[in-house]
């Protein structure tokens, strides 16, 4: 195996790359605007949602109530009349209205057991689903604190301090930013090698390269590096210019053990797509392959979901994906700040299963070339 061929026919990837305008233009989507727009849209959580208070009680517990409701969850409440609150509603103009009752106050210290009233626009599924609980939760919140107030209730004898650690303000945007670099590294990976080689495929240029002095391994290693590096600059490039400087998302952990942790990943999952279009043959073959492939990947390996809230022969069998130790690296360094002496492990199964991935491609690949 000769490097200067490694060389040159990676070279040669990188330009036929260069005259492909749609890989391009995903390359540039999946690591800037997709980014942003993962970041600004939070549709399974709250984020300034619109809500209206009827006042009918007037009273210090009311008002309570009322200042109770601040972004970023809610937009400031607007105090409307009882004849408004079906119309706004109507109009879109609310997601939530809250009607608190005449002699609210009253019965609450009398000891009854008053109701509040809560509309919620569900047209807006997303936010309606989550948003009742965090309105009660608020409005029980301020009515308990003060009736513990009004009536002496003594203070239990345990405290219980919450600490949000690594996002104390439990903000999405520094979460999703993330979370979709991690997603891109792997797609990308896996669609530019195998694109690069049903390309030349299609093209004939694979009959081309077969005359040359030039052996299947130096072909797919040079499919490996050039590809890889793409992936490595494109993703470098997003947590730097988009998540860091134009999000202001904060990035805990050393960035030079993130891009070698990104490294180790890039070898197994270009592999993996030399591998799966060997098996295609052809781009639709290979478009429907990666859905097959993408889909658990990403669902499975903890980036959308904790793995520790799927079965335990879930979390088992995706040990044996690359992209499970990488998400699990990622995380740690770039939300919790982890060192090598923790991330050790991840680094040493990407190195085996890179390895491993690499042997049955260049298997593989041999056999597509025959």
């Amino acid at each position: 195996m000769k490097l200067a061929n490694i060389y040159r026919l990676g070279i040669k990837e990188l330009w036929g790359l260069a005259r492909d305008p749609v890989l391009l233009i995903l390359i540039v989507y999946s690591f800037s605007l997709s980014i942003y727009s993962a970041s600004n849209a939070t549709p399974e959580t709250l984020n300034h949602a619109a809500i209206a208070i009827v006042d009918e009680d007037e009273s210090p517990v009311s008002s309570r109530i009322i200042t109770a409701f601040y972004p970023p969850l809610f937009s400031v409440p607007k105090l409307i009349d009882q004849a408004e609150m079906d119309s706004r509603m109507d109009a879109g103009l609310d997601t939530f209205a809250l009607d608190i009752p005449p002699n609210f106050q009253r019965d609450l210290l009398a000891g009854r057991s008053p109701s509040i009233q809560l509309n919620i626009d569900a047209t807006r599924m997303s936010q309606a689903f989550s948003g009742g609980g965090y309105v009660q939760s608020i409005v029980s919140g301020e009515i308990d604190e003060y009736l513990n107030r009004h009536r002496g209730t003594a203070d239990v004898p345990v405290d219980l301090v919450l600490r949000a650690a690594f996002n104390p303000q439990l903000d999405k945007g520094w979460f999703m930013p993330i979370s979709n670099v991690i997603t891109s590294i792997t797609m990308l990976s896996i669609i530019l090698t195998g694109a690069a080689l049903i390309r030349e495929r299609e093209h004939g240029t694979i009959e081309h390269l077969l005359v040359m002095p030039v052996t299947p391994t130096e072909i797919m290693v040079s499919k490996i590096w050039s590809m890889g590096l793409v992936v490595l600059v494109a993703s470098a490039l997003s947590l730097l210019v988009v998540v860091r400087l134009i999000l202001d998302v904060p990035l805990q952990g050393s960035f030079a053990l993130f891009l070698a942790g990104t490294a180790l990943q890039l070898f197994a999952t270009t592999c993996m797509g030399i591998f799966l279009a060997t098996v295609a043959g052809t781009m639709p073959q290979f478009g429907l392959l990666l859905m097959l492939v993408l889909l658990p990947l990403q669902v499975l390996s903890g980036a959308m979901t904790p793995r520790e809230s799927m079965p335990e022969f879930i979390q088992t069998l995706m040990l044996a994906a690359p992209n499970t130790h990488f998400v699990i690296l990622a995380q740690s360094i770039l939300f919790r700040g982890a060192g090598i002496s923790v991330v050790w492990p991840q680094f040493l199964a990407l190195s085996v299963i890179g390895a491993v991935f690499f042997f049955f491609s260049l298997r593989r690949f041999r056999q597509f070339l025959r």
